[in-house]
């Protein structure tokens, strides 16, 4: 397992343990899964942080 994988489902747990309960719960499970996904690809070096960093500072 990658991961990515990995860290997608401990962003997964991660949100169902701050979440139990409604659609707002699901809000909060699917935004954590998302970070989590994204942690995890960054340390898979599948994502390029600096690039994504000097795209926000060059808009400004």
């Amino acid at each position: 397992m990658s991961r990515s994988t990995t860290a997608l489902f401990v962003g997964l747990v991660l949100g169902l343990t701050a979440a139990f309960g409604t659609f707002g719960s699901f809000m909060i499970v699917l935004v954590f899964g998302a970070i989590g996904l994204l942690i995890g690809r960054a340390l898979d070096g599948k994502l390029d942080v600096q690039s994504l960093i000097g795209r926000a500072t060059e808009k400004r």
